[in-house]
């Protein structure tokens, strides 16, 4: 798998996860509705981990910054 996530896409990720986890703990949100965005919380923890988007990959689509080829001397 070669990474397609750059880092303002897994930190989006990350605090998107972390803002359902305290929804949840602090009771804002319950029942299916929890437990359905437990679950997304819980991909989007997993794939800011290994850097690595499966739904970007069919669309060709990568967050990382391309680097500068400077080739003039």
């Amino acid at each position: 798998m070669k990474p397609n996530m750059g880092n303002i896409d897994r930190a989006i990720r990350i605090l998107i996860a972390v803002v359902i986890g305290v929804a949840y703990f602090t009771h804002i949100i319950s029942g299916t509705l929890a437990i359905v965005l437990l679950v997304f919380a819980s991909i989007f923890i997993i794939t800011s981990i290994i850097s690595f988007c499966p739904l970007y990959l069919p669309i060709g689509i990568s967050t990382i910054k391309k680097q500068k080829n400077d080739t003039s001397n």
